[in-house]
């Protein structure tokens, strides 16, 4: 990871303070090939005594909405059951567990901060979201409706993305 230390140093800092129960985001953006996803390889490699989700954006499940969310909240969609009376049924349509539409992305927004809370509820959480410019745009405005919001909850959330005119963030 040669020429990374301030990032490296950053991120860091970032980590340290999701273990003190803060909470926390960054964008890591630049051309192709320059080392983003190895930068979010050592963040969790770093995240000691932390739970790491991890979405990976893919250009061909870029139009699929919510997939993105999908694939990140997958190892913890138990937690959908804990949420506020509102919230969970609008993540169940949003995972397609339920014969609903989505009507209020509002609700999902705050489904999606309730979730990453809930994830962090036993320790530090860190969020890393790679190659965002793949990721479906719904997931996009909802993680990031989401990283505008957190505060105490121990969240760490990480976005890689490439320059150019898909990026989302």
């Amino acid at each position: 990871m040669r020429g990374r230390s301030t990032e490296r140093e950053r991120i860091g800092r970032l980590l340290a303070d999701g273990r003190r129960g803060n909470s926390g985001a960054l964008l890591v953006h630049g051309e192709a090939g320059i080392g983003k996803s190895a930068l979010l390889d050592w963040a969790a490699g770093q995240a000691q005594g932390a739970r790491v989700l991890r979405v990976e954006g893919i250009e061909s499940e870029m139009e699929l909405a919510y997939g993105g969310l999908h694939q990140l909240f997958l190892p913890v969609l138990e937690l959908v059951d804990g949420l506020p009376p509102a919230q969970a049924p609008a993540l169940r349509a949003v995972f397609g567990l339920t014969a609903d539409g989505v009507r209020d992305g509002f609700i999902v927004g705050l489904a999606v901060l309730t979730m990453l809370s809930e994830a962090a509820a036993d320790g530090p959480l860190l969020c890393l979201v790679d190659d965002a410019q793949w990721v479906d745009q719904p997931s996009v405005d909802m993680l990031t409706f989401a990283a505008r919001r957190l505060r105490a909850e121990g969240v760490v959330m990480l976005f890689a993305v490439r320059d150019g005119p898909r990026a989302p963030l």
